[in-house]
């Protein structure tokens, strides 16, 4: 192996121009490689971290998947049954004995849950009023699956255990009407119930139709205005790993009967298009190596053609077809081994330039950084994807190489 080798290095110093054209294409390639993959990369992981830790990894509904086998289908199983008009019995709507259902979910680890009971309500204020979704809560449990404490711009979800009465609102519901901290308004839900209420905390997502309709209350309050005692409607669930989310989200169906949704399944369409996003890029970046390793098998190749005469004398001298190829190999190795240190070095400069640049987003208020995302996959991706380009270039040379028949060209030269 060591002769191989200190042949591969005599070929590419003797050739140094060419070399160093070969190792500058695989640097650039694998510089941009890195640098664009990693913010396409980025991108990706900032808007999923939006999409998941904005919302809940699981939903839990007062639903079931599947419709409840009605007595006649389950009397006559293999009959031609036909059901028409049936109405479902009325019954108060909400997850039933959520507590015991609860605490099984509060059972499984890395799940953080809070139960929540969702409903409308119209706010009324100086003769002014607006259909809003009004939820309640437990602020200590929300807290741990929900950021809406973080988007708080004034008061609290705490506030909300000091005064029973009290009500949190988007800054986009305060503006239009004209409401603040402290002030009064009046509260009507779906049954009838009405109630006057104190503004105790403000918050603002960004998101438009969040801040002008939603709403929060106490949990106990909500079930007194709804007319729903002792239910809630939805288990809202942060788990510790969120791509987990599919696989626990079916162990809590199959657990408790009640639906369960998990984000991946929420939004499987947006996933799809990040799916076929990430082919067109690394088909991109992957497109610059190829390019860079035509110019290592341009110089592997002159080198073959420039060596013939070498060859024949080394195969005369007693070296296998084999120990010829491994020479040429050792040549794409080498370069892309050297080429591909440099190129992380400067890609990861490139990323670093890239982490540092702001933007203004239309619609933004505030300017964002570039989302650049560095892990070490990224790294390692790029060098092989390098080093697999230099191998196959380097062995169409090497197999021609290995076929050079020594005596043909000793024999020419005389």
């Amino acid at each position: 192996m060591r002769i191989q080798l200190q042949v591969a290095l005599t070929h590419l110093t003797g050739r140094r121009r060419q070399t160093l054209v070969s190792l500058i294409g695989v640097v650039l390639g694998v510089a941009f490689f890195l640098a664009v993959s990693s913010l396409m990369r980025g991108s990706e992981q900032d808007f999923i971290k939006r999409l998941v830790d904005n919302s809940p990894h699981i939903t839990v509904s007062d639903e079931v998947r599947r419709p409840r086998t009605q007595p006649a289908e389950q009397r006559w199983t293999d009959g031609a049954v036909r059901i028409r008009s049936l109405k479902p019995q009325t019954e108060t709507r909400g997850i039933r004995g959520y507590r015991k259902k609860l605490a099984l979910i509060e059972a499984i680890p890395g799940v953080r849950v809070a139960p929540v009971l969702i409903g409308s309500a119209v706010l009324t204020f100086a003769g002014r009023e607006e259909g809003v979704t009004l939820s309640g809560i437990v602020p200590k449990t929300m807290k741990t699956v929900s950021t809406i404490q973080d988007k708080m711009v004034e008061g609290s979800l705490d506030a909300l255990d000091v005064n029973p009465n009290g009500i949190v609102i988007g800054t986009g519901l305060a503006e239009k009407f004209n409401l603040g901290l402290g002030r009064n308004l009046t509260v009507v839900a779906a049954s009838g119930a009405s109630r006057a209420m104190k503004v105790v905390g403000l918050f603002r997502t960004g998101n438009a139709s969040v801040d002008e309709t939603q709403t929060f209350t106490l949990l106990k309050r909500a079930q007194v205005m709804f007319e729903r005692p002792n239910r809630v409607n939805r288990f809202l669930i942060q788990l510790d790993d969120a791509y987990a989310a599919r696989a626990v989200a079916q162990r809590i169906e199959a657990a408790i009967g009640d639906k369960s949704v998990s984000w991946v399944e929420a939004s499987e369409d947006i996933l799809s298009v990040l799916v076929v996003r990430n082919i067109i890029m690394y088909s991109v970046v992957s497109a610059i190596l190829i390019v860079a390793s035509f110019g290592i098998y341009n110089t592997l190749s002159t080198i073959v053609l420039e060596k013939t005469h070498d060859i024949a004398i080394l195969k005369s001298m007693g070296f296998h077809a084999r120990d010829i190829r491994l020479i040429f190999l050792f040549e794409g190795v080498v370069i892309g081994l050297i080429g591909s240190l440099f190129g992380l070095v400067l890609g990861a400069g490139l990323m670093h330039a890239l982490s540092q640049v702001q933007i203004k987003p239309p619609g933004v208020s505030e300017q964002v950084f570039l989302p650049i995302w560095w892990g070490a996959q990224q790294f390692a991706l790029a060098t092989a994807f390098a080093m697999a380009s230099c191998i196959l270039a380097a062995y169409l040379p090497a197999r021609r190489a290995g076929r050079v028949h020594p005596v043909e060209i000793l024999r020419g030269a005389a």
